[in-house]
């Protein structure tokens, strides 16, 4: 299994129990691919490398694909419906347009074409599949669609299906949990997919937040291999429940006529029907937070994979905001021509930005074989994490 520091150790009952295993002695491959303390780290910092970890198998990202609703909206076109301007929104977040679901589109049905075209670029059957993973915190059933995807994509086998909810961090959560059940749980093939429809949870008076946000669905497939092929060279996880007043859509209660609401009860019951608010955000402070920690999280995930900056060709994060995606990059001393973004098109998209944006990079021939992408995602919990990743 993994812990939060990005090592992937035994199965043991006793937690904090330092484990040396002995390659030679259980026959695992010699491949160390990080090193770490199993124990925590002091909040919000890198975490220390001491223990070394082996891996007998590994697991590779070896298909992508994408999909976004046909409706788009332009900066211009919501200057229409609230006071702000095309330059207003650009020099502020980078975005220009986005894209809103609408008539009959919705979020399983992009989720399903992303997947069939990650499959399709893999050359993986449905049927193959062990496990998928549908991170989302916008699910068209509030007990999850996952399995909805799987009906759709016609398995045959039905493989286990769920979601997972971590905001903008979902996509690189669901990477390291499908990492888990390859390296700990014999699985093989897991879809991963990222998919949002934020546009629903938006007030559309608020230019504070109605600008920033799209729908999409962005998927990877990612496969069990050898440990010498292993494509998963370090990660790096956190999460901050102090922050959550910074960032949230909180449950409510609807109003309502039903009488038995009015019953003067002591007790409140029956509870009244609720629903979620819009979103709520404290722009400045989330900026804060990402600038901060994202740069600090990679830089522990290389530390555990063993490389330096130096050894990224593509830094892909969190389609957020352009100043953000600029701060870090300037952090990491990575220049902007490798630097992947999107966000001008498609606006923050949640748990698809990154995989939309690498479905995108990959297919324009940018992001080749053999190269090593460092990818963070940050936002709502507040969560963060990030993955240093070799693509194919």
């Amino acid at each position: 299994m993994a812990n939060a520091s990005g090592f992937f150790t035994p199965s043991v009952p006793h937690f904090r129990v330092k484990v040396r295993p002995l390659a030679t002695a259980i026959g695992f491959s010699a491949k160390v691919v990080c090193f770490g303390n199993i124990e925590g780290a002091d909040k919000h910092a890198t975490s220390k490398s001491s223990i070394p970890r082996l891996v007998s198998k590994g697991c590779k990202l070896v298909g992508c694909g994408s999909a976004v609703p046909a409706l788009e909206i332009s900066n211009d076109e919501l200057s229409q419906i609230v006071d702000t301007s095309d330059e207003w929104i650009s020099v502020r977040t980078g975005i220009r347009r986005r894209r809103v679901l609408s008539g009959k589109d919705n979020l399983t049905t992009l989720a399903v074409e992303a997947a069939r075209k990650a499959l399709e670029m893999a050359k993986v059957d449905s049927d193959d599949l062990d496990l998928i993973l549908l991170c989302t915190s916008t699910p068209e059933d509030l007990f999850g669609s996952a399995p909805q995807i799987s009906k759709q994509l016609g398995c045959k086998t039905n493989p286990l299906s769920y979601d997972i909810t971590a905001a903008c961090s979902g996509f690189v959560l669901g990477l390291i949990s499908a990492a888990c059940h390859i390296r700990g749980g014999g699985f093989n093939n897991v879809l991963v997919i990222g998919a949002d429809a934020l546009s629903r949870y938006v007030d559309w008076t608020d230019r504070g937040t109605c600008i920033l946000f799209g729908d999409a669905a962005g998927a990877v497939l990612v496969q069990g291999c050898n440990s010498e092929e292993d494509g998963l060279l370090g990660f790096d996880l956190h999460s901050d429940g102090n922050g959550q007043r910074h960032l949230n859509a909180g449950i409510r209660e609807n109003e309502s006529d039903n009488a038995l609401d009015s019953n003067g009860s002591v007790f409140g019951f029956p509870p009244k029907p609720s629903s979620y608010s819009c979103i709520q955000m404290n722009g400045k402070e989330v900026f804060r937070f990402a600038v901060r920690c994202v740069p600090q999280s990679i830089e522990s995930a290389l530390q555990k994979a063993g490389l330096p900056a130096s050894c990224i060709d593509w830094l892909l994060l969190h389609q957020a905001n352009q100043r953000i995606i600029d701060a870090v990059a300037t952090r990491l001393e990575l220049p902007s021509e490798r630097v992947i973004s999107n966000l001008a098109n498609y606006g923050n998209t949640s748990a698809a930005s990154i995989p939309l944006a690498l479905d995108e990079a990959v297919r324009s021939g940018k992001v080749k074989a053999g190269q090593t992408i460092a990818t963070a995602g940050f936002g709502a919990g507040l969560t963060w994490g990030s993955a240093i990743v070799r693509w194919g």
